[in-house]
């Protein structure tokens, strides 16, 4: 298999990176993969990523739960419960966002279609994008919903959408810098883009190192911070309105996490570690384990 080694920053170019982790595949294959840093702009990146040709079956586990939809153990019970919560808060922001009742959405790594029906049901006209051939036919059983492969995104209209949303995908996305280009192409002058991505500068991120679960090599390619996502957007003429801690994500991450290091008392540990980064974020955003950021087009 051939594999994507960066020489250079895949954001600034620079010669400047160096090895900050190692991280190892926990969820399909055991593997080891490195994550690295530019010492000049701070972007932190998966190294050694397999083709988009080769990656498919490193999501081809039942416990890849965005694409599986498995309620199997406490853990994934759990998930199911705090997505529920986390849909009805997704639907009202969009609407908040755009002041609009009714409009016109893609949701860009649909998964298995849970958001894309909400917002149907809120009477919005939804496109729904997303790559795998499992998630898109899970899809169509449980919402008939019929999602399209992510070629489709460039046969998308200039200007067409209100919003485009991205949840927790942007750091799947091997061809970041056209993808940027896409999204500001297919919005309209008022749009925005929503992108909920983990934070690798949170106070779990730290305290767990190598162990911490959003790496998620080499599933997630990219790795963000409030800093770095914001100098890609504005590079491809967007602005930062605003964003949103997501204080759940810190609690499921760290129950994740305390498992990798297969730790003593782990439940109990994780709770405390997603305390203690839920109470960080009321400081500052940049602890918080995943943030949604609100972008706009530049004028």
């Amino acid at each position: 298999m051939n594999k994507i080694v960066h020489t250079a920053c895949p954001v600034c170019d620079s010669k400047s990176i160096t090895k900050r982790h190692t991280c190892k595949d926990h969820f399909a294959t055991g593997e080891l993969f490195d994550i690295y840093e530019c010492s000049d702009c701070g972007f932190v990146f998966t190294q050694g990523i397999p083709h988009e040709n080769d990656i498919a079956p490193y999501y081809a586990s039942p416990e890849y739960i965005s694409h599986s939809n498995t309620q199997k153990g406490l853990l994934n019970k759990l998930f199911h419960i705090v997505r529920g919560m986390m849909l009805r808060r997704k639907v009202s922001l969009v609407k908040r966002l755009t002041l609009l009742r009714k409009g016109r959405l893609l949701d860009y790594g649909t998964g298995i279609g849970y958001f894309a029906d909400k917002m149907k049901k809120a009477g919005w006209t939804v496109t729904a994008i997303d790559k795998s051939e499992q998630a898109r036919q899970t899809a169509k059983e449980m919402f008939a919903l019929d999602v399209l492969p992510q070629e489709a995104l460039s046969q998308q209209k200039s200007g067409h959408f209100n919003v485009v949303t991205l949840w927790h995908v942007m750091e799947h996305i091997q061809e970041l810098g056209a993808f940027w280009d896409e999204l500001h192409r297919i919005l309209d002058d008022k749009g925005i883009a929503i992108v909920a991505v983990p934070n690798c500068s949170s106070y779990d991120a730290e305290y767990y190192g190598e162990n911490w679960a959003a790496y998620d090599v080499p599933r997630h390619l990219w790795h963000f911070t409030p800093s770095t996502i914001m100098n890609i957007a504005q590079k491809h003429n967007f602005i930062l309105e605003r964003c949103y801690t997501m204080p759940f994500d810190g609690f499921y991450i760290s129950i994740l996490s305390e498992k990798y290091k297969k730790s003593s008392f782990a439940t109990l540990r994780s709770v405390w570690n997603g305390l203690l980064g839920w109470i960080a974020s009321f400081d500052k955003n940049n602890a918080s384990s995943s943030i949604i950021y609100v972008f706009r087009k530049r004028r």
